[in-house]
């Protein structure tokens, strides 16, 4: 078996970590080069970086936090949201991000993956689907992060963008994000059983199980989280050796930072968080446990 990778992802609202609940509701959680040096010194094998309001206003924010995070980070590092031209890709690239990922440009105009992958290589291009679950149990496409149907069938988009060029695809769930309930595994399954690229599983694993789950059922070669992630770390920084304390976690400089209280004291309506959280070393630690190939 080849390796399985584990990728922390990190919504970005201008200059914060945030975290909601299907696509929607985010709450300000810190900041995000100092989460991304935690998840790489965690042992994740590879980080995504979405800025979640970038296609709303057509432009990607995260070229500064990027610079930043390549400073200290020494993983692979894919950027989406907002990313609408060969210039913005170019621009990604040349901050320190290996990859981008692009959903709502590509749909609109389906030669931007043909012409990127042409001019970057397949290597650095990836697709991002966000699909949402019909009634009639078909999955459709999704852009503008969750926020507007196209028409498109997933299962389709994903076999063209495959033709396109790209090389990988990040599969998210619009309806499983942030609920904790488990990976979408017919999803997953659909689209790594038809594609002859790697496919990412993200939105919905609530519990280290479900990562192997979404490995051994749904075919997945990678398979990335936010939640459980970021919801272990509503834990005090010094209990989890780490060179920086809670305030520069949390804080930063933005005063708006670090509203973590919801984590401790439940999301919403609800009187607990959705999520059992995890390292990412406890999730590899029981993905070899079951026989799972992830890098140490």
């Amino acid at each position: 078996m080849h390796s399985i990778r584990v990728i922390s992802k990190l919504d970005i609202k201008g200059p914060n970590v945030v975290k909601g609940l299907c696509f929607d509701g985010y709450r300000v959680l810190g900041v995000p080069e100092k989460f991304a040096e935690m998840y790489y010194k965690d042992g994740a094998d590879e980080l995504f970086f979405q800025d979640v309001v970038a296609s709303l206003y057509q432009r990607n924010n995260l070229l500064e936090i990027v610079k930043r995070t390549a400073e200290n980070t020494f993983i692979p590092l894919t950027v989406a949201g907002g990313i609408r031209s060969i210039e913005d890709v170019r621009e990604i690239l040349r901050a320190g991000a290996d990859k981008v990922a692009i959903n709502t440009a590509a749909i609109e105009n389906p030669n931007l993956l043909r012409e990127a992958s042409k001019i970057f290589g397949s290597q650095c291009i990836v697709s991002s689907i966000e699909a949402k679950r019909l009634d009639n149990g078909k999955y459709e496409a999704w852009v503008d992060y969750g926020r507007q149907p196209t028409g498109v069938d997933v299962l389709n988009w994903a076999k063209r963008v495959v033709d396109l060029g790209v090389g990988e695809i990040f599969l998210s769930s619009v309806d499983k994000d942030g609920t904790g309930e488990g990976f979408d595994l017919d999803l997953i399954y659909l689209v790594a059983s038809s594609v002859p690229v790697p496919v990412i599983a993200c939105s919905g694993a609530g519990k280290k199980d479900d990562f192997v789950q979404a490995v051994k059922t749904g075919l997945a070669d990678a398979v990335s989280a936010a939640s459980m992630f970021h919801y272990k770390y509503a834990e005090p920084v010094d209990t989890l050796n780490m060179s920086y304390n809670e305030k520069e976690l949390r804080m930063g400089e933005q005063i708006d930072s670090g509203n973590i209280e919801f984590i401790r004291d439940g999301y919403g309506d609800s009187s607990e968080i959705f999520v059992n959280p995890a390292s990412i070393g406890e999730v590899k630690e029981l993905m070899r446990d079951e026989e799972i190939f992830v890098r140490v």
